[in-house]
């Protein structure tokens, strides 16, 4: 369940932080990415150091570095991760978080986040039980904050009550019970294609296209995510495969189709792949030689069959939800307009792939979400994160359409 998953671990000022270097590699095991920020409290009992090399990233310490701060450092990591965890959880960073205080970084992503809650109170017994922290816990939990524990047992102090904070495989586990929790999609189908395609010339050459994979890639991570079962169908490309994923490596445009076809039924399919529209009519059993004085053959063109349309227009296994890419680099919003029409899909996301902009082989990308209903603009966003909200767009649609 934690495989993909992105957590930001807040490491607080208490002795229970010597367990964190413990629940980072716990973490890790299970397939999450960790990125820790700790305060200066907390590096009295762990150091960055330790921390840094067991997560291999960086380790946050400073609200003020003006590295980081020039691109927004405390939003981006509080919107970068799927789960913030706060472990140890202390008194005084819990009383901050439910006054909203924000007087150094870890307060700052807390108050800052979008994204879900959790810690793993630590303090002494008395400190527990006091009705300031109980009144404090209140308020985080009406705000949708999940604590995990604490337990009762012997404390550093030499006292015994509650307030020992959960062991590391506790915590893991509660995490993974978290995210399973959240599966909006499980028991559904989804079909992704991604990449480009490669048209044979000659053994040697062949006509292709500047799609790197990224946002297909994350479109399939982010689906599996909410639990489907995903078939990945790429072209050629530098990207991993997602974890979880079943991929299926094609080159041309007739194998992709026959590899999504082989993938039916689905509930879902995503055709994100830029596809080639053409390719040469005959292709050459030799390499091609350039001859002394001659002219080079004209290369005769046939279309490519239309992936997305034949997918669209699939009379008895056709996906409950059609979603194109539509990559223009003029008049983006008409053409994904006449897209839609022309294809027969439910929805088409229109992004622009002008040379300037940089989106084919970027980290980032801003897409407009076309449906019969409208147009919706998204901001420029992460192609991760461009992958979590359709994913999300997609379990709000047949949440509330499909039953």
């Amino acid at each position: 369940m934690l495989a993909n998953k992105r957590i930001l671990l807040i490491v607080a000022g208490g002795i229970a932080a010597y367990k964190t270097p413990d629940l980072v590699r716990r973490l890790r095991e299970r397939g999450a990415t960790v990125r820790c920020i700790l305060t200066s409290s907390g590096a009295q009992f762990v150091s960055p150091l330790t921390l840094g090399a067991i997560s291999e990233d960086r380790v946050y310490d400073n609200l003020l570095s003006l590295t980081d701060e020039y691109e927004m450092g405390h939003i981006n990591l509080s919107r970068q991760a799927d789960a913030l965890l706060v472990a140890p959880a202390t008194a005084n960073l819990l009383a901050k978080m439910a006054q909203g205080l924000a007087d150094d970084l870890a307060t700052t992503v807390l108050l800052a986040t979008d994204k879900p809650v959790l810690a793993a109170p630590a303090m002494n017994v008395q400190m527990w039980n006091h009705p300031a922290t109980q009144v404090n816990l209140n308020t985080l939990a009406s705000r949708g904050v999940k604590l995990i524990g604490p337990n009762e047992g012997d404390m550093a102090c030499g006292e015994y009550g509650m307030g020992r904070m959960s062991e590391p495989l506790e915590i893991t586990t509660t995490l993974e019970d978290f995210f399973a929790a959240n599966k909006r999609l499980a028991g559904r189908r989804a079909l992704v294609t991604s990449g480009p395609t490669y048209e044979p010339i000659d053994p040697i050459r062949y006509i292709a296209n500047r799609s790197s994979g990224k946002q297909g890639h994350a479109i399939a991570r982010a689906l599996s995510n909410l639990g489907t079962k995903t078939t990945l169908v790429t072209g050629p490309t530098q990207q991993p495969d997602p974890p979880g994923v079943q991929v299926v490596h094609v080159e041309s445009a007739r194998q992709m189709l026959a590899a999504c076809e082989a993938a039916l039924p689905a509930d879902i399919a995503v055709c994100a792949a830029a596809v080639a529209d053409w390719r040469i009519d005959t292709e050459a059993n030799q390499k091609l030689k350039k001859e002394a004085g001659s002219h080079p053959s004209p290369l005769v063109m046939v279309e490519n069959p239309d992936i997305l349309q034949t997918l669209s227009n699939t009379k008895t296994t056709r996906p409950g939800l059609v979603i194109g890419f539509a990559a223009e680099t003029q008049n983006v919003i008409v053409n994904a307009k006449s897209k839609l029409a022309q294809k027969g899909c439910d929805w088409i996301i229109a992004n622009n792939v002008s040379s300037e902009i940089g989106t084919f082989a970027g980290e980032a990308n801003t897409v407009h979400l076309v449906t019969s209903e409208g147009v919706e603009d998204w901001p420029r966003l992460s192609k991760v994160e461009v992958g979590r909200r359709l994913a999300d767009r997609i379990a709000d649609t047949f949440e509330t359409s499909h039953g």
